[in-house]
């Protein structure tokens, strides 16, 4: 072969492997670390909200919400005429947000309402968790009563197999024992005793294992520890307590939970016991809450967003929403939804909501992956 060809095309070797290096350690970026926002910026988007249909009527008190992968559920019970909850009504109403459209739903058995409401999705059924249990199911459009639970109201979960409920109380008095139903055979079991004293509202989440109950008050006022229940084994396990919040909500991104109790948020590792504080929001952010597969979104009279890997919090534009308390918050797997809640009012009672809006945030844009360079 010709010398100078030989020499030429070395030179042309070695120069595209400098631009590989070069393309490499850019893609890993320098020093190998991991990826921070100005590696590879964010969408530059603020997201984008709507503003949703009203619903036929507002919930007022006892509301529980679930989506059921085509519509949220929503239902509760409505104050009587004399503003009172002596004669109050049940409610129940659904919002399919492809069509922007509400329909009222079959009214709910009544219950007693001095129990604090939770509910679950079990995949073709709501489940209603309360002073008594009720399902609905949305493709039959119907309401059934389910079998007496050996206890009452709390929180609730669902496990991929049963209903878990437990804790809560009213007027001074409080539970710390718990239940389990199973739709399958349509019977329920007593949980094992909690190793720490009951809650009247109780925050916590499913992690897929175990729930996660945080810690609380007592009746008095009295702090509570948390704890862990495994239902394959029917037991409890003591976490340790949080750095200095009252969790408000609580969400599972699939490791951690986050508790957001205010302007704090901390997030809390089940599989070794550990917390961590996140950044400081914005004021106004949240206490809606929820998970979009790689954020988790905080909305109030601010929204924004806290990304994982970067350990950071996003700014998104202001909710349409006025300011608000109590109101409603679900994923859909493309918008959350924000709807209800109530306004107090100087003299009388609250003024309840029946207007929400729908946020779909920016697209994602992951950190570049770490290496070894």
């Amino acid at each position: 072969m010709n010398r100078h060809l030989t020499k030429r095309a070395a030179l042309f070797l070695s120069f595209g492997l400098a631009l590989a290096t070069v393309a490499i350690v850019a893609g890993c970026g320098i020093g190998g670390g991991s990826s921070s926002a100005p590696d590879r910026p964010a969408a530059k988007s603020a997201g984008h909200w709507r503003t949703i249909a009203n619903a036929p009527e507002p919930v007022a008190a006892d509301r529980t919400t679930v989506w059921t992968g085509s519509e949220m559920i929503v239902t509760g019970v409505n104050p009587g005429q004399d503003g009172t909850y002596v004669d109050s009504s049940e409610v129940a109403e659904a919002y399919n947000p492809r069509t922007d459209a509400w329909r009222m739903l079959p009214t709910p058995p009544k219950t007693e309402n001095y129990c604090r409401r939770s509910a679950v999705w079990t995949g073709s059924e709501m489940l209603v968790w309360g002073c008594e249990v009720t399902a609905f199911d949305p493709k039959a459009n119907r309401w059934r009563r389910l079998p007496d639970a050996p206890t009452r109201h709390g929180i609730a979960a669902w496990t991929g197999r049963e209903l878990i409920g437990w804790g809560g109380g009213c007027c001074g008095d409080v539970s710390d024992d718990g239940s389990a139903y199973n739709p399958s055979t349509n019977t329920w079991r007593k949980l094992a005793p909690a190793p720490v004293s009951g809650q009247q509202s109780p925050v916590g989440a499913w992690t897929g294992r175990e729930l996660v109950i945080f810690d609380g008050h007592g009746p008095e006022g009295d702090p509570v520890r948390g704890a862990a229940y495994n239902p394959r084994t029917d037991t409890w396990r003591q976490i340790p307590s949080g750095p200095g919040i009252r969790a408000l909500s609580a969400v599972y991104d699939g490791n951690e939970i986050y508790t957001v109790g205010g302007p704090r948020v901390l997030a809390f590792d089940p599989s070794n016991n550990s917390w961590r504080r996140l950044p400081p929001t914005v004021s106004g952010a949240g206490p809606a809450a929820v998970w979009t597969g790689d954020r988790l979104i905080l909305s109030g009279s601010a929204t924004q967003a806290y990304d994982p890997p970067r350990d950071v919090w996003k700014s998104y534009s202001t909710s349409p929403l006025g300011s608000r308390q109590d109101a409603e918050a679900v994923w859909t797997g493309h918008e959350l939804i924000v709807w209800g809640g109530l306004v107090p009012q100087s003299a009388g009672p609250p003024k309840y909501l029946a207007d929400g809006a729908a946020f779909i945030p920016p697209k994602y844009s992951p950190p570049l992956p770490q290496c070894s360079c």
